[in-house]
């Protein structure tokens, strides 16, 4: 039985951007300065917004020469005033997603910046804090996108972070060599090291900026959600934060989740082979660009998070089950349309008969169990059924792993959401809704592609944060925005509290029903309800075990 279906690679096809941002100058603000651990540190402090930004601050030493494929090391301190009003490099990483509108100065090795938006009036407010991880796939994605801004959710009175990590080759590349020069005896997870790194960073400057490091709230999407399972799940970064939001993913198998540190050093060593890099020397000799030219025909998902016995000691089941993980409330979800039917059909087109003989390519003698549960019917209910086996094998079922786990096995208050806001039309007439979320420019010689009847993976990014007007491919509506706010305060009131409730809002009830537990669906009339697709999980669960 085939188990394995590609669907993260799908997250990672190729979509060419349209537009990054330039930074620029800005008329309305005036430098203020802060002074860190390592240094002063000059931002701006804008007279139209009340919001303080500091752009660029680095967390950590360049991971260059030597250092690349270390553990971060600490910033060495600097005298005189570093100026930090623009977003420092991006990580190296290729051209992927149509949806990634970057406002950083470049591409390098050297990434390893951080960003802060503070609404504070003093340092002595002891603000709640969000720290947040971009997705990509763990290729691709940066700290200045415009969609992670943190200016609207430092105006909910919240100081925001994100941070940046190392991706790709350069973020998660073991090797025997590495693991043996380790003082750790383990290689890779680099980037998840770098959150880390960033983690400790706010735990010793953040009170500069007005913000309590016992109030920190970490947060990601896809990539960044898995993120924050591993942080969750790290005894490295477990006692570094109160709180944690995930959009869209966990680092449970089949998404992305860690595999045995032999497994991804085999990986790396025929990797080095097939270069003709004989040696980690050899490997770290070579430039930034040799090093990006010989890696970029790899599977984007080649170098992969690993079981190291250091940041990831056993895999996060493990970890979950024996309630070794961050102790703290946990707010997450997924949306209604993770992955297009498409995604499953491999691009045919779908009829009955072809749903139904891939389903049973896909589980054998268990097929008729899959179809009670993603049933066939008329065309409508066919294609609901089909997107919702794609959603869920690409990356929900992850998300629900996570969730069942930490409710099962903590006494935190755990929030479940279901977004189901499908996005507005697209502005451009020449575009059109792209794979992973983003947008590509229409082939007019290739059929007209579905129209998304759901939420698709990302949608909900800009919701959540505010940042809707920061995204111009769409026509956002009132309906937009209305839910956009509601969704803002959801998160901004956990944030705070560790509760999501809040004046005005509908009711979020916690997740302690065992068999239907209550889920909060966000739409244009948000409303709580009991679970109606647990069973769907269930069946996953015992699949991929």
């Amino acid at each position: 039985m085939n188990l394995k279906f590609p669907f993260i690679s799908l997250l990672l096809i190729a979509i060419p951007f349209f537009s990054t941002a330039q930074q620029s100058v800005n008329p309305n603000a005036f430098p203020v300065q802060i002074t860190t651990t390592n240094g002063v540190i000059e931002g701006e402090f804008d007279v139209t917004k009340n919001i303080q930004s500091f752009k660029g601050i680095p967390f950590a030493q360049p991971p260059v020469g030597n250092l690349r494929w270390k553990t971060p090391q600490p910033v060495t301190n600097w005298t005189g005033v570093k100026q930090t009003k623009k977003f420092g490099p991006r990580a190296v990483q290729p051209y992927l997603y149509g949806d990634m509108g970057f406002r950083s100065d470049g591409i390098s090795e050297d990434c390893l910046y951080l960003n802060v938006w503070s609404p504070a009036k003093s340092s002595d407010e002891k603000l709640p804090v969000l720290v947040y991880f971009y997705g990509g796939g763990f290729a691709a994605g940066d700290g200045s996108e415009n969609r992670y801004d943190g200016e609207n959710m430092a105006k909910k009175g919240i100081v925001t972070l994100t941070v940046n990590y190392r991706l790709g080759i350069f973020g998660f590349f073991s090797h025997p060599e590495l693991t043996k020069e380790s003082p750790n005896h383990a290689s890779g997870n680099y980037g998840l090291l770098d959150q880390n790194a960033a983690l400790k960073w706010v735990q010793a400057n953040i009170a500069q900026f007005g913000g309590d490091p016992k109030r920190v709230t970490i947060a990601g999407e896809s990539a960044g959600s898995i993120a924050v399972s591993t942080q969750m799940a790290s005894p490295l970064s477990k006692n570094l934060f109160a709180g944690a939001i995930g959009e869209s993913g966990g680092s449970f198998y089949p998404t992305l989740a860690p595999v045995p540190l032999v497994e991804a050093e085999k990986t790396g060593f025929e990797f080095g082979q097939k270069i003709g890099a004989k040696s980690l020397k050899s490997l770290r000799d070579m430039s930034t660009l040799e090093l990006y030219q010989k890696s970029n025909g790899t599977n984007r998902t080649t170098f992969k998070t690993t079981i190291d016995a250091y940041f990831m000691p056993k895999s996060l089941p493990e970890i979950f089950e024996s309630k070794q993980q961050a102790m703290v409330p946990l707010l997450l979800g997924w949306n209604s349309e993770e992955m297009t039917y498409r995604a499953l059909t491999m691009g045919k087109d779908l009829t009955n008969e072809s749903y139904v003989a891939k389903i049973k390519e896909l589980y054998g003698d268990k097929a008729e169990e899959v179809l009670k549960l993603y049933p066939a019917g008329t065309p409508e209910v066919t294609e609901q059924s089909a997107t919702d086996l794609a959603g869920d094998r690409f990356i929900a079922y992850s998300t629900w792993k996570w969730f069942d786990l930490h409710r099962k096995n903590s006494s935190q208050n755990v929030y479940r959401y279901y977004f189901s806001k499908p996005r507005p039309e697209i502005r451009d007439k020449d575009l059109e809704a792209g794979l992973a979320g983003g947008v590509i420019k229409k082939d007019k010689n290739a059929p007209k592609a579905p129209k998304p009847k759901g939420a698709v993976h990302s949608a909900e990014i800009e919701y959540a944060l505010g940042n809707l007007p920061t995204n111009k491919d769409y026509a956002w509506t009132e309906d937009d925005y209305k839910v956009s706010e509601t969704m803002m305060n959801y998160f901004a009131n956990f944030i705070k509290s560790g509760n999501p409730n809040g004046e005005k809002l509908p009711v979020w009830p916690i997740a302690k029903d065992e068999k239907n537990p209550e889920i909060m669906i966000i739409d244009i009339e948000s409303k709580a309800k009991k679970a109606e697709n647990d069973a769907r999980y269930l069946f996953l669960d015992k699949e991929y075990k």
